[in-house]
């Protein structure tokens, strides 16, 4: 029985081959883009799951109050892991405190490399369990010790077993013995950067931090592993208060400590008033939604086709059931075709993703491939298949089936109007989500050009950041600017704590006249040479810049806009304020316009600029103003040279700062280009369809196109007599589509606190498009039918 309803349907396809073309050409680039999106969904959800212990993993975060405002922070005290080991033994198997992953130089004689690594606890490697290749978890119990990935181990010895026992040079000047070898970590992971792993107490040790840092510098990581059968919240809320506790005087910002699962931090790491409010996971939700509707709409091409050609497949449904058939057996027939189209539309959409792979890891940013050895994979596409076959056949198997076999036998069965509703309805449907897809990607890309226009407060052309890694460029930095100001391709130069486009450091303590006794200031604080303002070109709204030379600017504060509002001063030039414990007051000599140098998404955040009494050791990054009409290679070539006079252990490295405030916005820039390649592969797919039906109504209508050709009518009123109903159907999907992608899109830009508003413009785009789309689909049937000999046409008549 199977066999026949399948050789049945194949001779169905090749008899309409055009029509066959459309639903498995259609129905495959659907197919095409879920498995795209599907294996995308994959990775992301599956971030971190390859660690045996994900589900018991969690980070120590903090929510501090600051004036009823409570900021969720990563950052911990040094002092909390031992507190937790100590005190809290019963909820945690292992407790790590960590740096933060960070590119360093390993080198072993002459050969040097720069790689991803992190300072960690030695239970690290119990808690993550990484697979070995050389060593075990114990590697990292030696104070100078190091592990190294197959990856960073190859690199450097050629083999990963000879890297065992060597003494390789962390950042030029820590000797560390190779303890260890383990596999890279997977790219799905927030470990996959990390390629090697130093002991947490080297860091501590080297930098003195225990005696420098107390509670109140939350600088670090703090990671935890639950014991078994601990709950998580429970575990949360046992651990709330000890910050606390521990450090009374911070009391006043209310900090309370909290457990953030692992499997939470890549796709739930938004945080808004102390909740975990979202994060990458709309993303995850908003492509597999695109890729269901772009499946959906692969599948009304075929109930649309499948309906339209009724007529031809009526008296065959009328022979069978007069001849014994059951209805049955007939739904089974038209599902067997579905079936079949899918299947053919499976193997060929395989083949798409082979070809479109690239592209999209490209556009992603991923690295997934096809699962090709895994059993699960196959049996996950066939029954795919089996259901998309059945979804799109459902409607046709239903509706074919019910023909009543008298009328058509008799000669008097015909379609009528209102079997044409439902396609309509498809149709509408098809375009509806095309509508809201060009919208949004309209949208996407509109809210990416309005912050990219919002002025930053300073001029990014021509501005480069060089990190300053060497003490000898630190205690000699008048010596090496003055150097590089010789080379006459440097407009000027200034050094800073951080670098144009971040804020490494915050900080808290400050009185000024008029502020509440109760008040919680938190200001951004960076440590700049008096030239930090010329080379950035930041714009003076009152005051005057520091003044290289002038004493009193060792005790001078330049603050931003944002920093006025924030301290509620109506004249704040000449202003004294307080900070901490420092000795004498500072004195604000300058009011400079807002310059965005953390997220371009968000408010400016308040800011005070001072030079740093024991500067040459706080300046983390050179900052250089490249002469206008030199050559970037050219001067940075020169800048090298010096560079390298002052730093022979590390190698020359350098941002440009337009290139780096450009990398803020990839996540949404692979959104929009992400949603700009879907967008395009459903408009493809409704507009196979539209002229799948196009064609099949100018058969249909070839007669009557016939007749009035003989009474005088015209190529153009033909052509709009044959476009009208699909352009008024196109219509009525922008009335719908139009308002719900309002909807989607205010609702995802209200995530952004600075975003731009839909201009009306985005709906006459999408609207003008979608037309213009529609009759170029239609308007080559519509020709071609109505050029058609009336004679040969009418000649059956």
């Amino acid at each position: 029985m199977f066999r026949n309803y399948f050789t049945i349907a194949w001779r169905n396809l090749t008899r309409n081959r055009l029509s066959s073309f459309i639903n498995i050409g259609g129905l495959a680039i659907g197919m095409s883009v879920a498995i795209l999106i599907g294996l995308w969904v994959a990775d992301e959800t599956g971030f971190n799951h390859q660690f045996a212990n994900h589900r018991r993993i969690a980070a120590v975060l903090q929510n501090q109050n600051f004036n009823g405002k409570i900021d969720t922070w990563w950052g911990e005290a040094l002092q909390l892991g031992p507190a937790l080991k100590t005190g809290y033994s019963d909820l945690f198997k292992h407790v790590v405190m960590a740096g933060w992953n960070g590119d360093h130089l390993l080198g072993i004689g002459e050969k040097k490399i720069k790689t991803g690594g992190n300072y960690m606890d030695s239970e690290v490697l119990e808690m993550l369990t990484p697979k070995m290749v050389a060593g075990d978890y114990s590697g990292l119990r030696e104070p100078g010790s190091v592990v190294l990935s197959v990856s960073a181990a190859r690199s450097l010895f050629g083999d990963a077993p000879a890297a065992m026992g060597k003494i390789i040079l962390l950042d030029t000047k820590v000797p560390v013995k190779v303890t260890g070898v383990y596999e890279d970590m997977p790219d799905n992971s927030d470990y996959g950067p990390t390629k090697f792993i130093v002991p947490w107490r080297l860091l501590v040790s080297n930098e003195g931090y225990e005696k420098k840092l107390g509670w109140g510098n939350s600088w670090f990581q703090c990671l935890v592993q639950l014991n078994e059968g601990v709950d998580m919240a429970k575990a949360s809320r046992a651990i709330r208060d000890v910050k606390v506790k521990a450090s009374p005087g911070d009391a006043k910002f209310k900090p309370q400590l909290l457990l953030h699962p692992m499997d939470r931090w890549h796709l739930h790491g938004q945080w808004k008033e102390g909740r975990n409010d979202g994060g990458s996971i709309i993303y995850v939700r908003l492509f597999s939604t695109i890729g269901a509707f772009v499946l959906l709409l692969a599948c009304i091409n075929f109930m649309n086709l499948s309906t339209a050609r009724s007529e031809r497949r009526a008296r065959e449904v009328g022979i069978r059931k007069a001849i014994g058939s059951l209805r049955g057996q007939l739904i089974g027939q038209f599902f067997s075709e579905s079936v079949l189209v899918a299947l053919l539309a499976f193997v060929l959409a395989v083949g798409l993703v082979i070809l479109m792979l690239p592209f999209f890891n490209d556009v992603s940013g991923k690295k997934v491939s096809l699962p090709w050895g895994r059993p699960l994979f196959w049996l996950t596409g066939a029954g795919f298949a089996l259901f998309t076959g059945l979804v799109a056949g459902s409607y046709p198997a239903l509706y074919l089936s019910s023909f009543r076999p008298v009328k058509v036998l008799k000669g008097t069965f015909r379609v009528g109007r209102l079997a044409a509703t439902p396609r309509k309805v498809l149709v509408v449907v098809q375009f509806t989500v095309s509508v809201i897809l060009i919208i949004g990607t309209l949208g996407v890309f509109r809210q990416i050009a309005y912050v990219r226009e919002r002025p930053v407060g300073y001029t990014r052309e021509g501005l480069v950041m060089v990190p300053v890694k060497s003490a000898d460029i630190r205690h000699h930095s008048d010596a090496f600017r003055n150097e590089v100001l010789a080379t006459g391709v440097v407009q000027d130069m200034a050094f800073s704590e951080s670098p144009m486009t971040a804020v490494y450091i915050s900080n808290s303590g400050f009185s000024w006249p008029g502020k509440d006794p109760g008040m919680q200031d938190d200001f951004s604080t960076v440590a700049v040479s008096p030239e930090y303002g010329r080379v950035a070109g930041w714009q003076i709204v009152a005051g005057r810049d520091f003044i290289r030379g002038l004493s009193t600017d060792s005790m001078a504060f330049v603050v931003n806009e944002a920093a006025v509002r924030y301290m509620g001063l109506k004249d704040p030039v000449g202003q004294r304020i307080k900070w901490g414990d420092n000795d004498g007051d500072y004195t604000i000599i300058g009011v400079v316009r807002d310059m965005v140098m953390q997220s371009p998404f968000e408010p400016v955040r308040q800011t005070i600029f001072f030079q740093h009494t024991s500067f040459s050791a706080e300046s983390n990054y050179a900052d250089v103003r490249i002469r206008p009409g030199v050559s970037a290679a050219a001067a940075l070539d020169k800048i090298a040279g010096i560079y390298k006079k002052y730093d022979t252990d590390n190698p020359f490295e350098y941002k440009f700062v337009d290139e780096e405030y450009g990398s803020k916005f990839a996540a949404e820039v692979r959104v929009g280009r992400l949603a700009g390649f879907f967008t395009g592969l459903a408009i493809f797919i409704s507009c196979l369809g539209l002229f799948g039906l196009a064609t099949f109504v100018a058969e249909q209508r070839t007669r009557e196109i016939g007749v009035r050709k003989v009474l005088g009518a015209s190529l153009a009123s033909l052509w709009a007599l044959l476009s009208r109903e699909f352009v008024k159907l196109v219509v009525l999907s922008l009335l719908i589509g139009g308002p719900l992608a309002w909807w989607i899109m205010e609702g995802w830009l209200a995530g952004y606190t600075y975003h731009t508003s839909l201009s009306w413009w985005i709906f006459a785009v999408a609207a003008s498009g979608a037309v213009v789309i529609t009759l170029l689909t239609v308007s080559w049937q519509a020709v071609k039918a109505a050029m058609e000999s009336p004679v040969k046409s009418l000649r059956s008549e």
